[in-house]
């Protein structure tokens, strides 16, 4: 039987680089004509050499788009640009009709980058909370082609795909041992869908560290990820990229920005992607995505932007290998580490992962005067999914099999609950964040004031399907060799919607359900005053109010009228900072704030967890206390940063990993430890960012009495990353650039009870490019070239094993 729910294999034609590179040559003669000479490349020249400019192109900016390394003006969606601390962009007196302009500071320096929404419109060295931020030069460097490619450059963030049915996979992150999987946002609003993000759109991508409910509203328990993406900038670039490599790797990208008269610019960025994974069978990935803008009143003191996001991918999920206990132990590991090919992948011709995602944006700024500025960002978002996903479970027969005679070892590839089971999803969401930033006085102290309200809906429907064995008994267990899987299953059938429902994955508290539906509105309003009482001293307070309505609902199938759940409830996070810059170089701060989760927060990217027994569950909460310490050196070329901090987790909730019932487990968790960055140019042309994070991760207080004192799961104790490059010969036809770096992660616990560990994650990584013709480079990366074998996604009984040694061409142009 050929279902036609299955998406087969499909080539979305990524060689539309070619048209890429066609694209960046169109108006070269004019871009000729405004390209600065290789002594005025703010790149080639070190960022912090004195540039001479005419009055006339004093506006222009350059067309590489480097105009954050000149004046930071504001960026398109009102936010303004991150400025360097000690060295601004500086005009100085000379001939008449010339300007002096000194640039300094480096775009390696994270110090110097915007987070990206208006709600904190402090650059990363004035915003008191550790805050990593990967640039874009660095994304450029490492060739990063996803999210989670972009993220494995901070500290304290794993990979995660969650537990029971339903199953999740897309982008779920932990950050410092802590779910995150709702907690990721695209220019300061929420993202809610559930799909692998390609990069392909980002300029930056900015983690803030630890329980920010203040700004974003509930969740945020480890912290948030913000992508800031391309926007419409004022002057002309043309850019295209076409890359290949290893296991069958072609990429192709497009990036042009066309000003059209005096204050309106467009910008289009686009991406084709098809690549298997070097070390993984049957596992691949096919994408295609574009991302149109268009801002009007660019430098006014009112800015429109509109932008339309979509992306497309289909792909092969890969729920990895699972854990085995050897004989005489206690730690369960990855059969990987007893022998085990890393390649064996354990799906069905059924498993799939086709999304399509749609957003429309508009970012609304208003400069009502030097003092008092109007946002107002507005997103809908459209998310189609079709999931299927076998989750290879080995049990204590397969397990004892394996260490007597493996080939008897068989696994169930039907796993947890029987599935997950194929599911259609349809999703819908809309927010709008309204906020005004006022400057005043009240006699000697100064006031930043930001105030708003936020409200948010999200819908998500799904549609099940049930698997049968040749129409008799579809709850049978699907096995096969641990040892060498099979992928295609005769006797297995996927029925179409409303077949074999007697089949149907039969969930506790709600049955076996043929549609399942959840919505969510949050309504949610913020204030905080910054005081100045002196210049160098000054305290921020903050709270924000959030009313949560959510409702879950599942019917028909075998489940008659079907079950109906529904909560709200009111939540208050306040943050209290206090800030000492003794002078533009240096911060010390202090940061209190709280972060609550309601239950039912994940909407899109979770299991059922409103049933009869969990309605009226209060929701976590958390606490954190961090000090830290900022510094700008060398004029601005290097950023070094310094924190310690203790976060406290109250009211966890926990999920059975077998079952999918969610239950108040009244623990308390404690992650407390320090980070430390250093980022920027050391010397001219020799770049590096660097991070370190050491977590202390204990639960504290348990029902479970045998887990108090045990390591909190997915947090490692140690965790560093690292990655350095020089250019030698620069602005000569005989330049260079070589680099490389190591990601380091030690390794973590699995479970609470910690029983099952993944082993630590060592990856050193290289690269080498050339740049010709003035506008012209070729790149090589080499990635895990120890060919080590790494763990990215985390289970709680299973582990993906990361990509093998890969290397990657490209080829660029830039007008």
């Amino acid at each position: 039987m050929q279902n036609p729910l299955i998406r087969r294999r499909v080539h979305p034609a990524p060689l539309m680089a070619g048209f890429a590179l066609l694209c960046s040559g169109l108006h070269v003669g004019v871009a000729e004509a405004r390209a600065p000479s290789d002594g005025d490349d703010a790149t080639q020249a070190g960022h912090h050499r004195p540039v001479r400019k005419s009055r006339a192109r004093a506006h222009a900016v350059p067309p590489g788009g480097h105009q954050a390394a000149e004046a930071a003006p504001a960026r398109a969606d009102g936010v303004t640009a991150a400025r360097p601390l000690n060295g601004q962009a500086q005009a100085g007196a000379g001939p008449v009709g010339e300007e002096h302009l000194t640039v300094v500071g480096s775009p390696m320096n994270i110090l110097h980058e915007d987070i990206g929404l208006s709600r904190m419109p402090q650059d990363v060295m004035h915003t008191a909370q550790t805050v990593n931020v990967v640039p874009r030069m660095l994304m450029e460097q490492q060739n990063v082609k996803s999210l989670e490619e972009a993220l494995r450059n901070v500290p304290g963030i794993t990979a995660s795909v969650g537990e029971g049915e339903g199953g999740m996979s897309g982008d779920q992150f932990l950050i410092r041992g802590f779910q995150a999987q709702n907690d990721i946002y695209e220019d300061g609003l929420r993202d809610f869908g559930v799909y692998s993000r390609d990069s392909f759109d980002y300029d930056h991508v900015s983690v803030i560290k630890g329980p920010s409910s203040e700004v974003f509203g509930n969740g945020t328990t480890g912290g948030a990820i913000n992508m800031v993406t391309k926007m419409p900038h004022l002057g002309d670039s043309y850019g295209g990229q076409v890359s290949g490599g290893s296991a069958a790797y072609y990429r192709g990208t497009l990036d042009v920005n066309r000003q059209v008269g005096e204050s309106t610019a467009i910008r289009i960025v686009g991406m084709g992607n098809e690549n298997d994974e070097v070390g993984r069978d049957a596992v691949y990935s096919h994408r295609w995505g574009i991302a149109p803008s268009i801002a009007f009143g660019l430098g006014q003191p009112t800015t429109l932007t509109l932008e339309y996001f979509h992306q497309t991918d289909n792909r092969i999920p890969d729920y990895g290998v699972p854990l085995l206990t050897k004989p005489g132990t206690s730690v369960a590991r990855p059969a990987t580490a007893f022998g085990l090919n890393r390649r064996n992948w354990y799906g069905t011709q059924y498993d799939q992962d086709a999304t399509n995602v749609d957003m429309l944006t508009a970012h609304l700024k208003h400069e009502m005067n030097s003092n008092v500025s109007f946002f107002d960002d507005l997103r809908g978002g459209m998310y189609e999914r079709y999931y299927s996903a076998s989750q290879p479970g080995c049990n204590a027969t397969c397990n004892a099999a394996y260490f007597t005679d493996p080939s008897m070892a068989m696994v169930n590839r039907r796993g947890h609950l029987g599935g997950p089971e194929p599911y259609r999803q349809n999703d819908w969401s809309v927010q709008n964040v309204f906020s005004a930033i006022a400057k005043f006085n009240t006699g000697a102290l100064r006031h930043q004031v930001i105030a708003g309200w936020d409200v948010a809906h999200v819908y998500d429907r799904r549609i099940n399907y049930a698997f049968n064995y040749n129409g008799q008994n579809g709850t049978r267990q699907d096995l096969t060799s641990l040892v060498d899987p099979t992928h295609d299953v005769p006797g297995l059938l996927l029925g179409g919607q409303g077949q074999y429902s007697y089949d149907l994955v039969n969930i506790g508290g709600v049955g076996r359900a043929l549609y399942k539906t959840g919505s969510a509105t949050d309504v949610g309003a913020f204030f905080s005053d910054q005081v100045w009482f002196t210049p160098k001293v000054s305290a921020r307070a903050g709270f924000r109010w959030d009313h949560w309505d959510s409702h879950y609902a599942a019917n028909e199938g075998m489940v008659g009228a079907g079950v109906s759940y529904g909560q709200d409830q009111d939540t208050y996070n306040p943050t209290v900072n206090l800030m000492y810059t003794p002078d533009d170089n240096t911060m010390l701060y202090f940061n209190w704030a709280k972060s609550t989760t309601p239950l039912g927060l994940y909407v899109t990217n979770s299991s059922e967890p409103l049933k009869a027994s969990t309605e009226g569950f209060k929701p976590e909460s958390s606490s954190l206390y961090e000090v830290g310490a900022k510094y700008n050196a060398f004029r601005g070329r290097m950023g070094f940063t310094v924190s310690a901090f203790r976060l406290e987790k109250g009211n966890a909730l926990q999920t059975d990993p077998s079952t999918g019932n969610v239950t108040a487990s009244s623990d308390r968790q404690r992650n407390q430890g320090f980070e430390l960055s250093a980022s920027g140019e050391i010397v001219k042309n020799w770049n590096v960012i660097a991070t370190y994070a050491y977590y202390d991760a204990t639960t504290v207080a348990s029902q479970t009495a045998a887990n108090v004192g045990k390591r909190i799961q997915y947090a490692p104790k140690n965790s560093a990353t690292f990655w350095t490059t020089y250019t030698a010969g620069a602005n000569t036809p005989w330049n260079v650039t070589f680099g490389g770096g190591l990601t380091w992660r030690q390794g973590v616990w699995l479970d609470a009870a910690n029983t099952a560990r993944a082993p630590s994650t060592a990856e050193w990584d290289a690269m080498i490019s050339h740049s010709f013709l003035k506008h012209w480079k070729v790149q090589m990366n080499g990635y895990n070239l120890a060919n080590r074998l790494n763990y990215s996604n985390l289970f709680s009984d299973r582990v993906t094993p990361s990509t093998g040694r890969a290397f990657l061409f490209a080829l660029s142009a830039t007008y």
